[in-house]
């Protein structure tokens, strides 16, 4: 099984401390998002956990304490800086901020662990084509040193995403392949890996991977294992990582951001969060009399594995 840590929320930023007591307890729940009474129960520990995905923007709160998982479990890490303000991530610290953070987290847990992602990239008035070309290049000199590669890729266009970010453009096709072209030029500039994410396909020939973000295989190479190969479907329509348990909740995160759709508004955010316990197995709430507790299928597919030790009962 392979865990999840910042799909639905940002954990690693927002709830730092009940993700650490998760770990240190052994087990975390999950409630089921489509049957809310059902609620899934994952053990934390190497023997259970094949690997665990942390997707953030803001590592910082977590650095002094990633080392111990980084040595009992099989990670991989992706941390997501954009060149937005306040206007669009009014939670997030500025950019240049970020990337002192993430060169920290590199000597930490390795660059072949970590992940550079630019996305979502989206297109105003203010945030032009031009202007993220020349803000890619900056943050490409300063971060591809220390990742393994740089994933981006193209908003989505949801209901209600117009009404949060009214100045927001389309993006065109062709708009979209002047990007990709250039961002591709900087990548190779300074030999930085780059694919793009959950996108439809064309890009490959300015040497654009599309590919998932998290496979067995990155997982693997990453951490000195193997997998065994199985299908699978994806987190997502048009997703082509390997499937994942996420621990976290909708509607939880105090990023805010605009452009996030795992947020309906400010509102249930501020419900949700209100709602937290640092001392709960869930992230949001606590165990309802009327809730079923679910073993979560938690099977392995590792077929070599490098190394497996825990720290914490040291």
């Amino acid at each position: 099984m392979i865990l999840n840590v910042g799909l639905r929320t940002d954990i690693v930023n927002c709830y730092t401390d009940w993700l650490f007591r998760r770990f240190e307890e052994g087990f975390v729940y999950a409630r089921n998002p489509l049957f809310s009474s059902r609620v899934n129960t994952y053990e934390l520990v190497p023997e259970k956990v094949d690997g665990i995905s942390f997707c953030s923007k803001n590592y910082a709160p977590a650095l002094s304490r990633l080392g111990k998982v980084v040595s009992r479990f099989r990670t991989y890490f992706f941390y997501t800086i954009t060149p937005y303000g306040k206007d669009l991530e009014p939670n997030i610290p500025p950019a240049e901020e970020s990337v002192e953070t993430l060169k920290a987290l590199s000597r930490i847990v390795g660059k072949d662990r970590l992940a550079w992602r630019y996305d979502p990239v989206l297109t105003t008035l203010q945030y032009t084509p031009e202007r993220h070309i020349e803000e890619f290049e900056r943050l490409a000199a300063a971060i591809s040193p220390y990742v393994s590669k740089c994933i981006f890729s193209f908003v989505e266009m949801f209901i209600m995403i117009d009404r949060r970010i009214p100045d927001i453009l389309p993006l065109k096709t062709e708009t979209k392949h002047f990007l990709a072209q250039n961002f591709a030029k900087i990548a190779k500039k300074y030999r930085l890996p780059l694919q793009i994410c959950c996108a439809e396909s064309g890009y490959e020939d300015y040497g654009i991977r599309r590919e998932g973000c998290l496979t067995l295989e990155t997982l693997g190479n990453a951490n000195n294992c193997r997998f065994k190969l199985t299908k699978h479907t994806g987190n997502r329509a048009g997703c082509k990582c390997f499937v994942s348990r996420d621990i976290g909740w909708y509607d939880s995160c105090p990023n805010e951001c605009l452009y996030c759709n795992a947020n309906r508004g400010i509102e249930d955010v501020q419900t949700n969060v209100s709602l937290h316990d640092p001392a709960s197995p869930l992230l949001i709430g606590h165990v309802k009399e009327d809730d079923v507790l679910l073993k979560g299928v938690q099977n392995s597919l590792l077929m070599h594995d490098g190394k497996q030790i825990s720290l914490f009962d040291v």
